[in-house]
This record gives structure tokens, sequence and C-alpha cells, in this order.
């Protein structure tokens, strides 16, 4: 699956960056990422991505309660970039391609009505990779769009299906985060972190404050840049 869409529907930039770069991502996204993962990143004075699927709002979600509409705004003013995620937070393999873009347009109908002069910019593939003509489809409408795979992006990348790190996928452990920070400023990468819920009691989907507190710090010590994703995109264009 993951094979099928890497190889094709590319959009090539080459990753050399200087300093490295490290985004902090979260998807659906249920509100503790923004009221206790977005607070902590405020108070080391940086700001994430939230990919939200509009669909999801105040509902409760695999990973716990999701966002208001009313967060929004807040999310916003916070410094933070929103992200799209579908509407109907599809699965990226299983819903046919069709479908799967029908659902990234209501999502872009729906943000324009809640909040007219907030566009996506950036986009992530929920649930899995996606399907080739998926992607092909959902590059259109987006400056990058967001996987999985753990790893970096580094030397050559495509902006049509970025690699990203998945926080909860540790247990917790905050070895392989460092190792993962420190082969990013090795290679001049862009290090894109993702994960869902921050909670002292986080799902199999989130993690908890202390840890994340953790990560931030860890990031911030290793003198990479820490930008949401759209803003890291400018820098790696502008250099």
């Amino acid at each position: 699956m993951r094979n099928a869409a890497k190889a094709v529907f590319r959009r090539p930039i080459t990753v050399a960056a200087d300093p490295p770069l490290i985004s902090f991502t979260f998807d659906d996204f249920p509100r503790s990422a923004l009221f206790v993962g977005g607070e902590i990143l405020n108070r080391h004075g940086f700001a994430g991505t939230y990919y939200v699927a509009l669909g999801l709002a105040g509902q409760e979600a695999g990973s716990g309660r999701m966002f208001e509409l009313g967060d929004l705004p807040h999310l916003v003013r916070q410094g933070h970039e929103l992200g799209c995620h579908t509407f109907a937070h599809c699965d990226s393999w299983q819903t046919k391609p069709g479908q799967y873009e029908s659902s990234v347009i209501e999502n872009r109908k729906a943000l324009k009505e809640l909040m007219p002069d907030i566009e996506f910019r950036s986009f992530s593939y929920p649930y899995c990779a996606p399907r080739p003509a998926t992607k092909r489809r959902v590059a259109r409408y987006f400056l990058s769009c967001r996987g999985g795979e753990q790893g970096i992006n580094a030397g050559d990348t495509d902006l049509n299906q970025l690699d990203a790190f998945f926080l909860e996928k540790t247990r917790g452990n905050l070895q392989p985060v460092r190792e993962i920070i420190d082969r990013n400023c090795e290679q001049h990468g862009w290090l894109v972190f993702a994960t869902h819920d921050i909670s002292d009691s986080p799902t199999a989907f989130g993690c908890t404050p202390r840890f994340f507190d953790d990560v931030v710090q860890y990031a911030t010590k290793s003198g990479a840049r820490i930008l949401p994703v759209t803003q890291a995109l400018q820098v790696l264009r502008a250099n």
C-alpha cells in the first residue's frame, strides 16, 4: 500500500535545512491537543499544525473529545495553523478517490463558511497511506500533504506525501525521539512530529503532557527551527 502511493504523483523538493526544521502536528483534533498540547507549544514560544476534519466537531472519538467549532478562532489567535483532514475523516485507502476528493472540498467549504479569511494550505491523510489516484486528486488543493512512515524528510522529498513521526508509537519512551531529533540535525532535515490527544490518561493515539513537554524541550535544545508545516515549507522554498 505504502509503496504504491510513494512511487507516483510526486511533487519533489530537496530538503537541506540549516538549521534543521521540526514541526509539531495533531490529527483530527481532540480538544486536549489544543488546550494542553497547544499551550505547551506556546509556552515554549512555538505553534503547531492542527489537521481538522470538521465533520467530527463536538464528537467523542477514539482519541477523545473532539474540538468544538468555537475553538477554531482561539487556535488561530494562538498562532497555530489549521490543516485539512477531509470533512468525514475518510480512510485514505478504503475510500474511493472521487468520494475522498468530495470530502476534501466539503471541508474547505465548511471552513470558508466558519472563517472566511482562513484557508487550508496543508493536508494530512487520515488512517493510512492514500491510493495513488487519491494522492493525485488531493495534491491539487494543498502546498503539502503529510503521511506517516516514522521518518525524516531529508534530501529528495515528496511534498505530496511527507513522512511523519507519530509520538504515540514510542509508548512514552523518550529515547527514540531523541535519536530521531539528533538524526534530523545530522541530515539537515525536516522532522514532522504527529500525535492526537495530550492527556494525563491518553488514548492509544496520544501521549501525556509531561512526555510531550520533554519532546518539545529536547527539540528546542537541538537547535532546530520549530515552525508549523506551511511556515517550515516557506523557509525551505526561500532557501
